[in-house]
């Protein structure tokens, strides 16, 4: 594979009313991860680590902070034909509505991708965490003298019902496919995804939403011959499978879909573990993002254990535990923070500015003194005040409030949130 041969499309998503509260005033992939990167960092550190340096990204919704993010992260060199384009949904005569599904936002985009020379288009997602070697997926693509090439992933039955389903033959050509089928239906789609994923019962073959199509064909597919259809998954896929060479390329790495907020914090939290399955410190599998000059953490008298610390940090307390704290987080003296994901600060308060709040009862950005949080996501450039008590879990009752939303026990306080001294939950 060459660099010159593929163009990547990195899919923005619809609303994220899953992620809400967290994409109030984001898109999906802008949503910060690992206290310094943000989602839509891993598809771009993907394909910039696969050698394919040309990409855009199709956003619609909320998407000005992810504008803004790509514009700052990344510059390629002059003497380089790398970029990454932001493709906004836009009104024109001929396409004078929103994007209406996956297909369509490829189609209405087709003027700016087609103004360059490519062989074959690499479809991805801006808001799912893996680290795969997407030239080798294209190499096999090749090989295989394969039209449309669907990257899988053996799941569980749990897992099955969430995902569309398809089954291959021995030269790994899908032959059928389903789109979140019912659990009564599960029996007739277990597939040899081998003997490794098998021994973990990850019996079924799901697909990942990834896609390499040749040129003509995804021209040929979102123009006239399916000029209709929106979505990939649910109409283009499903009925390219009887017309077309269709394979499948499957994955057996960590991969995770951030559908939800429970999806999301797991997998955050998942990356303070000794052996994360998701790993940062591959030096070969680098995670790029946005360089901030800020400076090293500063941490006092804090026992830390399981525990990522972002740069530009002030910490002073008492003991974190399975924590990822973002960039340039405040967290005051004999606060304790259980299971938390903290995403810190845009911004830097003065000493003049934490003293003027403080006499009109305005606490300072970040986390005050003797503060007690378990189960909880703090969003960007929260105020939590001093003697604060938020213990999330199963025994809350999901609900949308002023300050904060709980989904499934865990807490998530809304971005620039005040929340009191004293408060409890």
């Amino acid at each position: 594979m060459t660099s010159k041969q593929v163009v990547s499309v990195i899919l923005g998503g619809g609303a994220g009313s899953r992620l809400f509260p967290l994409t109030a005033t984001r898109s999906k992939p802008a949503v910060p991860i690992a206290g310094k990167y943000r989602l839509v960092d891993i598809p771009i550190s993907n394909c910039i680590n696969s050698g394919i340096n040309r990409m855009f990204v199709l956003t619609q919704y909320n998407s000005a902070s992810l504008n803004k993010h790509i514009k700052n992260a990344y510059q390629f060199s002059g003497f380089s034909n790398g970029f990454v384009d932001i493709l906004a949904a836009e009104q024109t005569p001929d396409s004078p509505g929103w994007y209406q599904g996956t297909a369509d936002a490829v189609r209405q985009s087709f003027k700016h991708i087609n103004k360059h020379d490519f062989d074959y288009v690499l479809i991805l997602s801006g808001d799912q965490l893996y680290q795969m070697d997407l030239a080798a997926m294209i190499d096999n693509h090749k090989a295989a003298g394969a039209e449309i090439t669907i990257a899988t992933i053996p799941v569980t039955a749990r897992e099955a019902t969430e995902f569309g389903l398809l089954k291959t033959n021995e030269q790994n050509t899908i032959t059928s496919f389903i789109e979140k089928p019912a659990t009564d239906l599960l029996p007739d789609w277990i597939s040899d995804t081998g003997a490794e994923m098998q021994v973990a019962g990850r019996n079924y073959l799901a697909s990942m939403g990834i896609y390499i199509f040749n040129k003509k064909l995804l021209f040929d597919l979102l123009g006239e011959e399916k000029k209709d259809a929106t979505d990939f998954g649910k109409e283009i896929i499903p009925d390219a499978i009887s017309k077309y060479k269709v394979i499948s390329y499957q994955y057996g790495g960590y991969w995770t879909d951030i559908g939800n907020i429970y999806s999301f914090f797991e997998a955050n939290l998942a990356l303070t573990l000794d052996i994360p399955p998701f790993n940062l410190f591959d030096s070969n599998q680098m995670v790029y993002t946005r360089a901030r000059m800020l400076p090293p953490a500063k941490i006092t008298g804090t026992t830390i254990t399981q525990t990522l610390v972002s740069e530009g940090c002030i910490i002073h307390a008492k003991m974190l535990h399975n924590c990822v704290i973002g960039i340039r987080s405040r967290i005051g003296a004999g606060s304790v923070l259980d299971s938390c994901y903290i995403m810190g600060s845009d911004f830097y308060e003065s000493i003049d500015e934490i003293a003027k709040n403080y006499n009109i009862g305005i606490p300072k950005v970040g986390i005050g003194d003797n503060c007690e949080l378990k189960n909880v996501i703090a969003d960007k450039d929260c105020r939590i005040g001093n003697n604060v008590k938020i213990i999330g879990g199963i025994h809350l009752t999901d609900g949308d409030f002023e300050l904060l939303t709980i989904k499934e026990g865990i807490v998530v306080i809304k971005k620039g949130a005040v929340v009191p001294d004293g408060y409890m939950l």
